[in-house]
């Protein structure tokens, strides 16, 4: 009878935990036609919005034609139609992206890094940091987001600046609980106690070991968020609290074609067509992030 013999070290050997950040590797996940054309529409809308003044098309406040003109081919300027003082809606669309696009952008990235911080702090170092950066965040939640932008910008004289600070506070907390809870999920894995117990600090503990950690599955939610702020800003726009005239955006379009709505109703239909289509595809792009490089979602 032949025996077999296997190493003790072979069976009972513990698994290494290395010193470091582990590399998760996430599944790759497939590229649908409603992906591909949300980043294709994405880089459309940034790319005409980054080179609207190299483009050959004219300035916001330029005549091209008869007001209330339909969309018509032949010529550029008129590819859309005019609005009702005989300006190029495709012009105004295109300058209209880089103010939706930059207090989007901006202002969520205002939320990120304050979120992020805070988020941190609380879900690393719990107790009294955890209670009260939890109750400023529940304190914001509270309100409704569209009332707490009515009341910023009904205080403050409606601008971009006001609209930055306003939207960056209301995204805030949306990141500060996923930090923290991202945070808590972290620091309990064995790589985290290893560095504790080989003395890491606790600032390099949440730099070096929780941090690369979270940033993916916050920078796949970006998107999101960014999508939500552009319909905040348009909603407030649309109720004359938003980007003040001449100044053109998706929001103050709309407004300015809903008292034409039954003569002319393209005024309407096509600025909200772009503004679907951008929230669309901001919201198939950033759900395909996150289940790409979420690592909650595969370990």
């Amino acid at each position: 009878m032949t025996v077999v013999t296997r190493s003790i070290s072979a069976i009972s050997e513990p698994p290494v935990v290395r010193f470091g950040t582990p590399v998760v590797a996430p599944p790759k996940r497939q590229w649908s036609v409603l992906v591909w054309f949300s980043y294709f529409w994405i880089a459309l809308v940034v790319f005409l919005a980054i080179f609207a003044s190299a483009l050959p098309i004219p300035s916001i406040d330029e005549v091209v034609g008869p007001p209330r003109q339909p969309p018509q081919l032949g010529s550029l300027d008129t590819l859309l139609g005019t609005d009702g003082t005989g300006r190029s809606m495709l012009s105004r669309l295109i300058y209209g992206g880089q103010v939706s696009l930059v207090v989007g952008t901006v202002s969520a990235l205002g939320g990120v890094l304050v979120g992020t911080a805070l988020g941190l702090f609380a879900g690393y170092f719990r107790k009294g940091v955890d209670w009260s950066v939890t109750l400023v965040a529940d304190v914001l939640l509270s309100f409704p987001a569209l009332v707490l932008l009515l009341a910023i910008t009904s205080i403050f004289s409606p601008s971009v600046p006001t609209l930055l600070v306003g939207l960056a506070l209301t995204s805030t907390p949306t990141f500060i609980r996923l930090a923290r809870a991202n945070t808590m999920a972290w620091s309990s894995r064995e790589f985290v106690r290893a560095a504790r117990n080989m003395g890491a600090s606790d600032s390099r503990i949440l730099l070096r070991e929780i941090l690369p950690n979270v940033v993916p599955t916050i920078a796949a939610y970006l998107p999101l968020v960014i999508a939500a702020l552009i319909v905040a800003e348009g909603s407030l726009s649309f109720l004359g609290l938003g980007v003040p005239p001449p100044t053109p955006s998706w929001g103050g379009m709309i407004n300015a074609g809903a008292t034409e709505m039954r003569t002319s109703p393209y005024l309407v239909f096509v600025p909200a067509t772009v503004l679907f289509l951008t929230v669309f595809a901001l919201n198939q792009a950033g759900e395909h992030l996150r289940l790409r490089f979420d690592r909650t979602l595969h370990d």
